[in-house]
């Protein structure tokens, strides 16, 4: 940073600094333009005429009120203002004084609106010119009157023009962060749904498939020595169901990757169309389970499709988990109107009926699957025992609504 810079920064955090300044400059100047005679022999002449006592006065004053024009804008424009009126009526009208009023008024127009600056620079152009004109001993259409008028409409005009500048940065300024904030908020938005979704996906697919495991395991271990073909069959239901939760986890976690990676998983997102498939791996893992279709073939959305698919899934592994040995579950699909409804039911043998009691996330998984569509769900116990799920799920989403009218 050079020596410029570092003093230019220093000055602007110390405004009063700056003002006294720039008051020491004006002073300097009315006080040369005090010796100056513009009508001498050779046009402008130094030296030439000495200003009265007053008028050094006024110009001292004047001056020294400048000081404060950021702290009482208005105070000091009525000060200057009253300073060069008194110069105009009683002392030497070619005294400078009103270049300390000029200041001023560009100091108010620069620091108030438009309106403020016209109401304040009319009246102080039209009562120190007419002073000048009226009450002067110079006639009324003398340059130094003239030159009264012009420069506070000049000191008006270029403290609106600054105003409006500093107004037009700032509004740059506040647009650029007020854009900047929103696409971090909407990338944090993506990023909270993005890990919720996955979420969402890997408590699905690994409660299912180690509840499967665990049951299969225990068959295994308990006929190990009695049926050693039963145990094989139940270990060979334990590979199958790993192997399906290795390639589930492998294609939620491959939507991680890179969009341009080779190995990222092109399989479709399940649906009600792997409904047998899924009501399969529950059967061979000695799960009774009824299934009930009415939806007349009905093509779903693919986030409709997963969503139903997750809440099977998912209010079937309760059942494997919660509902006991002898446990037995009906699911059913109905196609009413515009919706299709899902329901599960289980009969509840279990002394662990209840799924919500064990703290974990897949009824608020599955809540949180159907809010997203704008669906409904209804979760709790059945009357005389078991557990009942229903989720209303609409057949068309905003967003295929949205592609079909397209």
């Amino acid at each position: 940073m050079s020596t410029l810079q570092r003093a230019r920064h220093q000055l602007q955090a110390h405004p009063l600094a700056l003002d006294a300044l720039l008051a020491a400059g004006v002073l300097a100047c009315m006080v040369a333009g005090s010796f100056v005679d513009p009508h001498g022999e050779h046009d402008v002449s130094w030296g030439f005429r000495t200003p009265d006592p007053l008028s050094l006065v006024l110009i001292v004053l004047s001056a020294a009120t400048l000081v404060f024009r950021r702290r009482a804008p208005m105070t000091v424009l009525a000060l200057t203002g009253g300073f060069s009126l008194v110069e105009s009526v009683t002392g030497d009208p070619r005294a400078p004084v009103a270049m300390s009023a000029v200041i001023a008024l560009y100091t108010v127009a620069s620091t108030t609106d438009r309106p403020t600056t016209w109401r304040v620079g009319l009246l102080t152009m039209t009562v120190l010119t007419g002073a000048a004109m009226l009450g002067g001993s110079l006639p009324w259409y003398a340059q130094e009157n003239l030159g009264i008028f012009a420069w506070t409409g000049i000191g008006a005009t270029a403290g609106d023009a600054v105003r409006s500048r500093r107004a037009f940065v700032h509004a740059i300024r506040e647009r650029a962060e007020k854009a900047e904030r929103t696409r971090e908020e909407e990338a944090r938005r993506r990023v909270a749904e993005e890990r919720l979704r996955i979420a969402r996906d890997l408590h699905d697919v690994v409660a299912h498939h180690i509840a499967l495991v665990n049951v299969q395991a225990g068959v295994a271990a308990h006929v190990m020595d009695k049926r050693p073909d039963q145990a094989k069959e139940a270990l060979a239901h334990v590979r199958e169901a790993s192997r399906s939760a290795l390639n589930e986890l492998r294609a939620t976690v491959g939507l991680l990757r890179q969009s341009g990676d080779p190995e990222a998983p092109t399989e479709p997102a399940p649906g009600l169309d792997r409904l047998d498939e899924l009501v399969g791996t529950f059967r061979s893992a000695g799960l009774h389970v009824e299934v009930a279709r009415a939806d007349h073939g009905t093509t779903l959305p693919a986030a409709v499709g997963l969503a139903a698919y997750r809440v099977v899934q998912e209010a079937l592994t309760n059942v494997q988990k919660h509902a006991g040995m002898e446990a037995k579950a009906e699911v059913s699909v109905v196609r009413v109107g515009p919706n299709i409804e899902i329901t599960v039911l289980d009969n509840g043998t279990g002394q662990d009926d209840d799924p919500t009691s064990g703290g974990g996330h897949g009824l608020l998984g599955m809540r949180e699957r159907v809010t997203a569509l704008r669906g409904t769900l209804t979760t709790g116990p059945r009357y005389g025992g078991g557990f009942r799920v229903h989720a209303i799920l609409p057949v068309k989403t905003r967003t295929a609504t949205t592609g079909e009218s397209a």
